[in-house]
């Protein structure tokens, strides 16, 4: 029997050691001292949804079946939710400490259109419960080969110049209501019959949280999974530390209104990696609120993005327009976008902005961008749609005002893009200095710097513009 105990040990030791490997990689001949990641065990436990009434027949509510699954495995010290092959209709999903919910490859967990199960009764939040989450929480996992689905389409606003007249047709005939001015359609007295859960389709607008939400929490790995069709963020970990997502797909409409891929809010030692992203807003990003007291993160710091292709978002990889708290030591490189709006965005505003440290970009490839292949901008004003509240940068406090240096970017080739170099501050405030670009190519088709010299200084080395030459 010892001898058994023993053999276990070492195996389990040494899937451990493999995990830490494969992570290790990340890590070599880095431009700065970055913090790693460290690994963490969950139970053994494991718990079926089907052990717990779950069907996956698409039509039965399995909200119940989840929450019991999450409890035996609470009661049990933690451990493996697996949700087996089929569709598994719900409502919101609460995970709890040493929790992995793990996805099979033929599992779709597909979340239902009543948005009377998302409503958050205590009062404390101005938005609904997100789909999955996990609050002050340690050791989240969620893995496996399945889908997530968010049926964001029941939840998001869509703009009538960002669709086809299919598309047009295709939302009106789900129901909904079209403003007065035929500029917008909202998911409002639905055809599904299910009720609305505020006075005004605007306000229920505001409502719409993110697919995956996980705040406060300590070591959390996001592994495999297809996360798509969000109500507004797909992957959206916030004020936690020692954060993993790898190999995960996030796919939605390009014209999904705030359909930002990965996010990482205030996250403290970070991976993403291997990722594919074709999502409808921001593809990569790192946000920076002002700082929550007894958070276990605050600022972006000690990230490394590498491996990632990202096919439409409005940026390959972005900052912002949050960074009050600052976002440091950061480690983008070896990644391709093809088809983004922008390639590499930089963007905040008064009363958003915060210091930029330690952040070096390199070996991104891109083609067939948009409009910037690289862009600075400090006047960026955040207008919902349906909610403009048409202030001018100029409107708001001179507090929080963005700074962006420290940033070195090197070694990128771009294929196709409107302008190759946009960047601009605010008048007679350094937002925009101690920027480098250096080694790289860029076939641009109608511009090649648009620099506001007088508020953002760049110095470029080796940086060759091309203008495409048009057949």
């Amino acid at each position: 029997m010892k001898r058994i105990a023993t053999q276990i040990l070492l195996l389990l030791a040494t899937s451990i050691c493999a995990f830490a490997q494969n992570y290790e990689k990340y890590y070599q001949n880095l431009p700065a001292k970055v913090a790693k990641v460290t690994t963490f065990a969950i139970p053994a436990n494991e718990v079926r949804l089907t052990d717990c009434g779950g069907v996956g027949d698409g039509v039965t509510p399995n909200t119940e079946a989840f929450a019991e699954a999450v409890g035996r495995l609470k009661k049990m010290g933690g451990g493996k939710l697996v949700v087996t092959d089929g569709v598994w209709l719900t409502g919101p999903i609460a995970l709890e400490d040493n929790i992995e919910l793990h996805v099979a490859k033929n599992a779709i967990i597909y979340f239902s259109p009543d948005k009377s199960l998302y409503k958050v009764t205590n009062g404390r939040s101005s938005r609904v419960l997100p789909c999955i989450r996990a609050d002050k929480r340690t050791n989240i996992a969620i893995t496996g080969e399945g889908v997530i689905d968010g049926n964001g389409a029941q939840w998001r606003p869509v703009k009538r110049s960002k669709q086809s007249d299919v598309e047009w047709k295709q939302y009106n005939d789900m129901g909904g209501q079209v403003t007065e001015d035929g500029s917008l359609w909202y998911p409002w007295k639905m055809k599904s019959g299910y009720p609305d859960i505020a006075d005004t389709p605007k306000q229920q607008e505001g409502m719409r949280n993110d697919l995956i939400r996980l705040t406060d929490c300590v070591n959390v790995r996001i592994e495999g999974v297809t996360v798509q069709n969000a109500p507004r963020f797909h992957v959206h970990p916030c004020n936690s530390k020692n954060v993993i997502v790898d190999g995960v797909t996030v796919r939605c409409p390009w014209n999904a209104q705030n359909g930002d891929a990965i996010d990482f809010s205030d996250v403290n030692i970070g991976l993403i990696v291997n990722c594919v992203v074709d999502a409808g807003d921001d593809g990569i990003c790192m946000k920076s609120s002002p700082a929550k007291p007894n958070s276990p993160a605050n600022g972006c710091e000690d990230i490394v993005v590498e491996g990632n292709t990202v096919f439409h978002a409005h940026g390959g990889f972005v900052l912002g327009s949050n960074t009050t708290s600052g976002i440091r030591r950061i480690v983008v490189r070896n990644n391709r976008f093809c088809g983004t709006d922008t390639g590499l965005r930089f963007k905040s505003g008064l009363g958003r902005g915060g210091k930029t440290e330690q952040l070096y970009i390199s070996n991104i490839v891109m083609s067939d961008i948009k409009d910037e292949a690289i862009v600075f901008q400090c006047d960026y004003v955040d207008n919902p749609a349906g909610r403009e509240n048409n202030k001018a940068a100029t409107d708001i406090p001179l507090k929080n005002i963005p700074d962006f240096q420290d940033i070195h970017i090197d070694n990128v080739v771009c294929r196709g893009c409107k302008t190759a170099i946009r960047a601009s501050g605010l008048s007679q405030l350094n937002c925009v200095h101690d920027i480098t670009i250096s080694n790289t190519t860029i076939v641009y088709d109608k511009t090649d710097r648009q620099i506001d010299e007088q508020t953002a200084q760049l110095t470029c080395k080796n940086v060759k513009l091309v203008k495409n030459k048009k057949e």
